[in-house]
C-alpha cells in the first residue's frame, strides 16, 4: 500500500476479524523500497456489547430528552439511552433498574447548578415514576407549577436558590406539613398565603396609588417651594431639596450621625478635608462636589463654587442663609459652609445610600422607590420648616 503524498488515507475492512483470547495484534511492515517507518495516525476498533436488560421506558426518555431541548442541555454524556447502560448512565440521573425484565424508570433527576432559566419545564411531569427533584442554584424565575403537586411519586423538591415568585401551590404545601413532602424553597421571591392574599390587594391599590401619588408629590414639592418663597422671597432665588433615603427605601427618620452644628470653615481646613479635592461625587449649577471626612470619621459632601457659575455668590449665600434655617429628618442638613475670599463652599451631610433622584430612577442596582414611599418622602419634605 502506497499512500498519497501529503494527504489522508483511510483503510477499511470489508469484514471484521475475530481475536483470539480478547487480544488482537496488528502488524505493519515497511517494504525494502520504503524510506519511511510506517505510521498510523488513528485506529477505531468497534465491539459487540450484550444488553441483557431493555432500554429506559419510551415516556421517560422522551420526557427528559425535552427537559433537555427546554433548558438547552449540552452535556457530553448526555446521549444513547439515559438508563441503559448503567455504567453509561446520564449524569444527575438515577434510575429504577432492580427488575431486569422490565424498563428502567427514571427516579431522580438533578440539575443543581445547571445554569437553567426559564420556568420549570413543564416536561418534568412526563417522569411519572420520579422521587427526587433538584433544580437549585440556577436562574430559573416564574411561579412554582401547580404541576407539581399532582406529582404523587415526588418526596423530594429542592427549588432554592432560584428566582421564582408568587404563590406556592397550596397542595404542595398541605403535603410538606403532612410529611409526605421535603419542600425546599428558600433564597426565592415566594410568598405565603396571607402574605399572597396582602399582594394580590395591591395589585388593585397600586395603580390608583400610583397616579394619587404622582399628583401628590408635585404637589407637595410645590407647596414646600411657595412656602419657602414667601418666607425668603426678599432674598431667595429658589429652594433646593434634597431628601436621604435608605438602602430598603424608608426616609432616614433616625438623627445622622453629624452633628447639626452649623460651622464656618477655612479654605485651608476645606482642603484638609477634602484631602485636596481628590474624589468628585458630581458637578451641579454651582460647581463641583467633592467627598471629604470630618474629624477624619464623619463622611461630608463639599460642594464649591465655580468661579465661572452662572448663579453666582448671592444665590449661593442665598442657599446657606436657607438651610442653616431648615431642620427636617428628610432633608439633607447642612454641617457648615466656607465664605472665604474667592473661595465659597458649603459643607452638607454626606448620603452615603444615593439621592431621591437615583432612586426615583431605579438606578441603584435595580431598586425603585414604591409609589408609597414616594408620597411620604413628599409629604415629609414638605413639612420640613423653612
Amino acid at each position: 500500500m502506497r499512500p498519497p503524498r501529503l494527504s489522508l488515507l483511510t483503510l477499511l475492512s470489508g469484514s471484521a476479524y475475530k481475536c483470539d483470547g480478547a487480544k488482537c495484534d496488528l502488524y505493519m511492515t515497511r517494504t525494502q523500497q520504503s524510506t519511511l517507518p510506517p505510521l498510523v495516525n488513528a485506529i477505531e476498533v468497534y465491539t459487540i456489547i450484550q444488553f441483557p436488560q431493555s432500554g429506559t421506558n419510551q415516556s421517560d426518555v422522551s420526557a427528559i430528552k425535552n427537559i433537555r431541548t427546554s433548558y438547552g442541555l449540552s452535556r457530553i454524556d448526555w446521549q444513547g439511552d439515559p438508563c441503559v447502560p448503567q455504567n453509561f448512565l446520564w449524569s444527575g440521573l438515577k434510575c429504577n433498574s432492580t427488575d431486569m425484565s422490565t424498563p428502567p424508570r427514571i427516579v431522580s433527576l438533578n440539575l443543581s447548578s445547571s445554569g437553567l432559566t426559564g420556568t420549570v419545564a413543564s416536561s418534568i411531569q412526563g417522569l411519572t415514576q420520579l422521587q427526587v427533584l433538584d433544580l437549585s442554584n440556577n436562574n430559573l424565575a416564574g411561579e412554582v407549577p401547580e404541576f407539581l403537586a399532582e406529582m404523587d411519586s415526588l418526596t423530594v423538591i429542592n427549588l432554592s436558590r432560584n428566582k421564582l415568585s408568587g404563590r406556592v401551590p397550596q397542595a404542595l404545601l398541605e403535603r410538606s406539613h403532612k410529611g409526605e413532602l421535603q419542600l425546599t424553597l428558600e433564597g426565592n421571591l415566594l410568598c405565603n398565603t396571607t402574605s399572597c392574599k396582602k399582594n394580590d390587594k395591591n395589585k388593585f391599590i397600586v395603580p390608583i396609588l400610583a397616579s394619587v401619588a404622582s399628583v401628590a408629590a408635585i404637589t407637595a414639592v410645590l407647596v414646600f417651594i411657595f412656602m419657602c418663597r414667601k418666607k425668603r422671597a426678599s432674598s431667595i432665588q429658589g429652594c433646593i431639596l434634597a431628601v436621604a433615603v435608605t438602602r430598603d427605601g424608608s426616609t432616614n427618620l433616625t438623627e445622622p450621625s453629624i452633628l447639626r452644628k452649623k460651622r464656618r470653615f477655612t479654605y485651608s481646613e476645606i482642603v484638609e478635608i477634602t484631602k485636596n479635592f481628590q474624589r468628585v461625587l458630581g458637578k451641579g449649577g454651582f460647581g463641583v462636589v467633592y467627598h471629604g471626612y470630618l474629624n477624619d470619621t464623619e463622611q461630608v459632601a463639599v460642594k464649591m463654587l465655580s468661579e465661572s457659575s452662572a448663579q453666582g455668590q448671592k444665590q449661593f449665600k442665598a442657599e446657606v442663609e436657607l438651610l442653616l434655617r431648615v431642620h427636617h429628618v428628610n432633608l439633607v442638613s447642612l454641617v457648615g459652609y466656607c465664605d472665604e475670599a474667592d473661595h465659597v463652599a458649603l459643607v452638607y451631610e454626606y448620603m452615603p445610600n444615593g439621592d431621591l433622584k437615583q432612586y426615583l430612577s431605579g438606578k441603584l442596582g435595580g431598586f425603585v422607590l414604591n409609589w408609597a414611599s414616594r408620597l411620604r418622602i413628599a409629604v415629609d419634605a414638605a413639612l420640613g420648616k423653612c
